[in-house]
């Protein structure tokens, strides 16, 4: 019964922030998973979490917490798009276990084998899963004096900014007082 309960609330539709949390059903799968290409160390400690924070992101992997983070709305798209994203993430803890202290690309030669070696060789980098997405009105502009960029705001600068290609290019990439943003309209 109490299996049931877990696996009715993993795929369940987006619950409020209070309600997701940890699905061991998945945790035991991810484990299972690192186990059986040598991640070791990193298959004792994994975590896999349901959140309603993430937009538009499917899933969000935690390499140096060894979690890996669902949105909740997958749960409207099935559970083999909840295994794929799963694996997805997955497979940029195994990358990462197995480069060590070394650093490497998110989505680099190293994840790619990751992804093979978790069965989906096939793996883009991003989904195409029609999540919505909120936009937010930028109502403030803002411009540069020296090349007369436009940057558009959603919300107002709190300090002091400068258009980086001038600062790149006059500066060597340092903040110049002469580039800083002026705001133009709100």
């Amino acid at each position: 019964m109490l299996l049931f309960r877990q696996l009715e609330f993993a795929l369940a539709p987006c619950l409020p922030a209070k309600s997701v949390g940890r699905d061991l059903r998945l945790e035991a799968l991810a484990r299972e998973l690192l186990l059986a290409h040598g991640a070791v160390a990193m298959a004792a400690k994994v975590r896999v979490e349901w959140s309603a924070r993430l937009r538009s992101a499917a899933g969000r992997a935690e390499c140096d917490k060894a979690r890996v983070v669902l949105n909740c709305r997958l749960t409207a798209h099935g559970e083999g798009e909840i295994d794929r994203t799963l694996r997805h993430e997955l497979a940029h803890l195994l990358a990462q276990a197995r480069a060590g202290r070394r650093r490497i690309a998110p989505h680099g030669k190293e994840w790619r084998r990751a992804c093979a070696d978790l069965g989906i060789a096939d793996e883009a980098r991003c989904h195409n899963l029609p999540f919505p997405i909120r936009r937010l009105k930028r109502r403030y502009l803002y411009s540069c004096p020296s090349c007369r960029r436009d940057f558009r705001r959603t919300r107002r600068l709190r300090r002091s900014s400068a258009c980086l290609a001038c600062c790149r290019a006059f500066n060597r990439g340092r903040y110049d007082e002469r580039f800083k943003l002026r705001l133009v309209r709100r």
